[in-house]
C-alpha cells in the first residue's frame, strides 16, 4: 500500500498543472521518528498518530482539523471534491464522494494466512467501505470480482493497472555491502516480501532446497523483506527464526533501502515470488523492470512475462528456479518480455487514470 500511494503521488506529480491539487488526510509520524510521509511533498492535515487516526475513522469520527487552504471545516469536508482512501482504512464521509482502493480480499480467500485480529479488522473494515464508498479503485479484474461478490455494485468497481516506475536509481556500492556483510559474494537468488504466511516462504525454502544442488554452484537464496507475523520462513524448515545468518543457503536481509533494492534486482539470477495470493504483485514488477527473469504463482502484474507455478507445487517451483537461474535462452525470453511488461505499466498513467475517476465523482 505504502509502494502504492508514492507510486501514485509520483505520477500526479508529473502530470503538473492537468493533475489536481492534493493534501494528505494522513497520520502523523510518532514523535521521535522519520516521518515517511514527508517525502512526498505534500501537507499533512491530522495530528494524530496512525493507530489513532484509523480508530477514529472506524468509529465514524474525522479526526483532524481543516483542510489546508480550505474554506470548511473537518466535519463539513470543505471546498474538497473527493477523499481517496488508498487502503481499507476509510475516512467518515463528510459531503464530499470518496473513493477507495481495495488491493485484495485475501482475508476471506485464505484466511489461514492472516491472525484472527486482522481478519476481524479487515472484514469490519470491508463494511465500512460498501457504506462509504462511492467508488472502487481495484488493481485487477480478480479483485473487482472478488469485491462484486462481496457487496459492492459492479457499476461501482474500476480497473486501474499500477505502475512500475518507482523505484529510484540503483545504487550498486551499498548493495554491495549489505550482500557482503550477509556473506554473498557472488550469483544470488532473489526473493521480496515480508515475512509472513501469505506469502508462502516455508514452500519457496523447500524448493530452493530441492533446487539448490541442481544449480552450477549453491547461490544463495536472499530474501528480502520486513518482518511481519507468524514463523519466518527458515523457521518452517529448520527451526531458527531470526537473524541474518545462511540457513543451508537461505539468507534473510531484512528491510533494505529502495535503491538497495533496485540494485539487488538487476543483480539477481532471478526473482521467486510465490505468494498463495496477490491483488496485484508489485515485486514481480519491480523485477521485470530490472531485467530480471521472474519465477511467480499465477498474479495480475504478470501479463504473461514470467514463469508461472502453483504456489502449492514445491517441485514446480523448484524446476522453475533451476530453469530461470540457468537456462540462457529462457532468461533472455523472460527479460525481454519483462521489460515490455513493466514498460506498458507507468505510474503516470495510474494517476491520470484515477483524476479521471475523481472527476466523474465530481461531476
Amino acid at each position: 500500500i505504502g509502494t502504492y500511494v508514492r507510486g501514485l503521488v509520483k505520477g500526479l506529480d508529473a502530470m503538473g498543472d492537468a493533475g489536481p491539487a492534493v493534501a494528505l488526510w494522513a497520520s502523523r509520524a510518532p514523535r521521535g521518528r522519520p516521518d515517511p510521509l514527508a517525502a512526498l511533498g505534500l501537507t499533512v492535515t491530522s495530528p494524530l498518530t496512525g493507530p489513532a487516526l484509523v480508530g477514529a475513522w472506524d468509529r465514524g469520527w474525522a479526526g483532524f482539523g481543516s483542510w489546508p487552504g480550505s474554506g470548511g471545516t473537518a466535519t463539513s469536508g470543505g471546498d474538497v471534491d473527493v477523499v481517496h482512501a488508498p487502503s481499507l482504512a476509510v475516512p467518515p464521509r463528510r459531503g464530499a464522494p470518496v473513493a477507495v482502493t481495495v488491493h485484495d480480499l485475501a482475508w476471506r480467500q485464505v484466511p489461514e494466512a492472516f491472525p484472527a485480529r486482522g481478519r476481524r479488522w479487515h472484514e469490519a473494515a470491508l463494511g465500512r467501505a460498501l457504506d462509504r464508498a462511492s467508488l472502487f479503485v481495484v488493481p485487477s479484474r480478480t479483485t473487482a470480482d472478488a469485491l462484486v461478490e462481496a457487496g459492492a455494485g459492479p457499476a461501482q468497481v474500476e480497473v486501474v493497472d499500477e505502475g512500475s516506475d518507482h523505484l529510484p536509481a540503483p545504487d550498486p556500492v551499498a548493495a554491495g555491502a549489505v550482500l557482503a556483510g550477509l556473506g554473498v559474494t557472488g550469483p544470488f537468488l532473489l526473493s521480496v516480501g515480508t515475512l509472513e504466511p501469505r506469502k508462502n516462504l516455508s514452500r519457496l525454502v523447500a524448493a530452493y532446497r530441492l533446487a539448490r544442488p541442481r544449480l552450477p554452484e549453491p547461490w544463495p537464496l536472499v530474501v528480502v523483506g520486513p518482518r511481519g507475523w507468524g514463523s519466518g520462513p527458515a523457521a518452517d524448515a529448520d527451526g531458527a527464526t531470526d537473524g541474518n545468518q545462511d540457513h543451508e543457503g537461505v539468507v534473510l536481509a531484512g528491510w533494505v533501502d529502495d535503491a538497495v533494492l533496485a540494485s539487488l534486482y538487476r543483480q539477481a539470477r532471478a526473482l521467486a515470488y510465490v505468494p498463495l495470493l496477490e491483488g496485484f504483485g508489485l515485486p514481480a514488477l519491480e523485477a521485470m523492470a530490472a531485467g530480471t527473469p521472474v519465477v511467480a504463482s499465477p498474479m495480475p502484474s504478470l501479463g504473461g512475462a514470467a514463469l508461472e507455478v502453483d504456489p502449492c507445487d514445491v517441485a514446480a517451483i523448484a524446476d522453475a528456479l533451476v530453469v530461470a537461474a540457468t537456462d540462457d535462452a529462457v532468461r533472455s525470453e523472460l527479460a525481454a518480455a519483462g521489460g515490455r511488461r513493466a514498460a506498458s505499466l507507468t505510474w503516470q498513467a495510474t494517476a491520470r487514470a484515477h483524476v479521471e475517476l475523481w472527476q466523474s465523482l465530481g461531476a
